[in-house]
C-alpha cells in the first residue's frame, strides 16, 4: 500500500514538472557556415504576431544579450549577416485534474478469507484552463534570401505573473532556445 502511494505521488510530481517545463525546437541549414555570421539586424516579420510593446521589447532584450554571449554583435545597418525576427503566440488547453476519496477495495479480496472488502469512494474532477505561450525566433541570410536557422520554445504560462518572474520565464526560454546556437554539424 505504501508503494502505490509512493507511486502515485511520484506520477502527480512528475505531471506537474512535465507541465511547466519548456520544451524548444529548433532547426537549421545543414549547409550553412555559422561561423561567417557575426552581426545581425532585427527585421519585422510580416503578418506575424507580436506581444505587447512591453513584452516585445523584454524578448529583444533577452535574445540581444543570449546572441552576444555567442559573438553576435547587433547592428542597425543594412549590411548584417543575419536578419532576425521573432512572433509569439497564446494558445489555451483545457487541463482535467480528477482525485478520489478513497482507494475502493480492503486489504484483500472481499470480505472472505482474505478480509477486507469494499469501501465507499468518490471520484471528483474539475477542468481550468491553461495558457501555453509560444516563441518563435527566426533567423534569415539577407544575401541568400534564406531562413538559415529557426527555434520555437513553448511553455504554459501564468497570466497573473509578476513583471520579474515574466522576465525571468522569457530570459530563461530564450537561453535554452538559443543553447545550441550556432548549430555544430555532426562529422
Amino acid at each position: 500500500m505504501k508503494r502505490l502511494a509512493f507511486l502515485t505521488v511520484a506520477f502527480l510530481l512528475w505531471g506537474v514538472s512535465a507541465a511547466v517545463a519548456q520544451d524548444v525546437r529548433y532547426d537549421f541549414d545543414k549547409d550553412k557556415d555559422f561561423s561567417r555570421y557575426k552581426t545581425y539586424k532585427w527585421v519585422p516579420i510580416k503578418g506575424a504576431d507580436q506581444p505587447d510593446e512591453l513584452t516585445a521589447r523584454s524578448i529583444m532584450s533577452a535574445i540581444d544579450a543570449e546572441l552576444a554571449t555567442k559573438g553576435l554583435t547587433k547592428t542597425d545597418g543594412d549590411t548584417a549577416d543575419l536578419y532576425v525576427g521573432f512572433q509569439t503566440a497564446i494558445g489555451q488547453e483545457k487541463e482535467f485534474t480528477s482525485y478520489n476519496t478513497g482507494w475502493g477495495y480492503g486489504g484483500g479480496w472481499g470480505g472472505g478469507w482474505y478480509g477486507g472488502g469494499m469501501s465507499s469512494t468518490t471520484t471528483y474532477g474539475s477542468t481550468s484552463t491553461v495558457y501555453v505561450g509560444q516563441l518563435d525566433v527566426s533567423m534569415y541570410d539577407p544575401a541568400q534570401k534564406q531562413l538559415v536557422w529557426r527555434g520555437v520554445a513553448s511553455k504554459t504560462l501564468d497570466p497573473k505573473a509578476k513583471p520579474e518572474k515574466k522576465q525571468k520565464n522569457i530570459t530563461k526560454a530564450v537561453a535554452k532556445l538559443l543553447k545550441n546556437y550556432p548549430p555544430q554539424l555532426k562529422k
